[in-house]
């Protein structure tokens, strides 16, 4: 990172990099014709899954997913790691295997100094590097606010693809990243964390999803979803109305990165995360004893997050104890079950 240069603090307008909201979201894409599926279009947009699979074969089939967003943190080097494991991380979710990504980039290249456009693209190239995958191209435009993020393309086992559609009653859920991103980045916006701190929350955006996936393919795991910009909940609530299953998650096991709480106190809650929290009203009951900053917490939205794990239950110690001794931040979060269907419900006291 230059000296005279704070990347997040290049957004237009103060803007966050956010996601749109998942309401509003919503709404776009119900105006989109509903024309008739294709035959091997395996995973489209019917439950707001990850990526997009398409069947090429009876042994192949394409994970296709694209991510960008503003700068979340200030060193280029960094922002292009996070930016890439966070596009990466859609393939992995879905169990398949990247295999080429494209760069998109808008960048100020008349204001910016450009050596901080070619760290970015470094360290996106370096992450791509880890995950295996190749670069084969990409396209960029000149725009006052920098952009940056990935179109990635794998490939997966067309009968062993992990939708978040998938739970089924019983499942034990696994979450592979402590939560609170959200919060913690925009402390971090605001001159609040330590450089301790930002080390911390820099490396488990830039972790990428790839052990995690490769473990779990070998456990009978029914669903899975990366935990990204809806948060913990909005991506448990996709899975659990996808999969037509109630959920439980208890929060005194959600993980969180450090003094999450203290900093939501402070009012380092972004915009992102209380819509987050305004759009899951009827999908979620809370444990009376979680105030709102624990809500809200729970909400949080998540940039490069981990993967959120619907295993059987006979194979739930088994995973949750490879993930752990490999180097996974792997905790037990809850579980799926048959009562409340689509519905979740938070049980336990004030969490952080």
């Amino acid at each position: 990172m230059t000296e005279t240069i704070r990347l997040t603090s290049l957004s237009h307008k103060g803007g966050c990099g956010c996601k749109i909201g998942p309401q509003d979201l919503m709404q776009v894409l119900r105006e989109l014709p509903k024309g008739s599926k294709h035959p091997d279009l395996l995973v489209g947009l019917e439950t707001s899954d990850d990526a997009g699979v398409y069947r090429l074969t009876d042994d192949i089939a394409l994970v296709q997913t694209v991510d960008f967003f503003t700068p979340i943190v200030d060193d280029p080097y960094s922002f292009g790691q996070v930016a890439a494991a966070n596009a990466l991380s859609d393939v992995y979710a879905m169990g398949g295997k990247p295999l080429t990504v494209l760069n998109i980039v808008a960048f100020p290249i008349s204001t910016l100094d450009k050596k901080v456009l070619a760290d970015i693209l470094r360290g996106a190239a370096d992450k791509v590097e880890e995950a295996g995958a190749t670069l084969v191209g990409g396209h960029s435009i000149d725009d006052p606010e920098p952009k940056f993020g990935l179109a990635v393309t794998g490939i997966v086992h067309p009968e062993r693809v992990r939708k978040n559609a998938g739970a089924k009653p019983q499942d034990k859920l696994i979450l592979t990243k402590p939560i609170g991103v959200g919060i913690t980045t925009t402390a971090l916006k605001r001159g609040l964390l330590s450089e301790a701190e930002i080390d911390r929350v820099t490396s488990v955006m830039t972790t990428l999803n790839k052990k995690a996936a490769e473990i779990m393919s070998k456990y009978n795991v029914h669903g899975c979803t990366d935990v990204t910009g809806f948060g913990l909940l909005g991506h448990s609530s996709e899975m659990a109305k996808g999969s037509d299953v109630g959920l439980n998650i208890y929060a005194e096991q959600v993980p969180f990165l450090s003094r999450v709480r203290e900093l939501a106190e402070q009012g380092a809650v972004p915009g992102g995360t209380k819509n987050n929290y305004a759009h899951l009203e009827g999908s979620v009951t809370f444990d009376e004893r979680l105030d709102q900053i624990s809500q809200w917490m729970l909400c949080d939205a998540v940039t490069s997050g981990g993967l959120l794990i619907a295993v059987h239950p006979e194979d739930a110690e088994a995973l949750l104890k490879d993930l752990q001794e490999n180097g996974v931040e792997a905790s037990l979060i809850g579980e799926a079950v048959a009562d409340h269907p689509g519905h979740i419900q938070v049980v336990g006291g004030q969490v952080g």
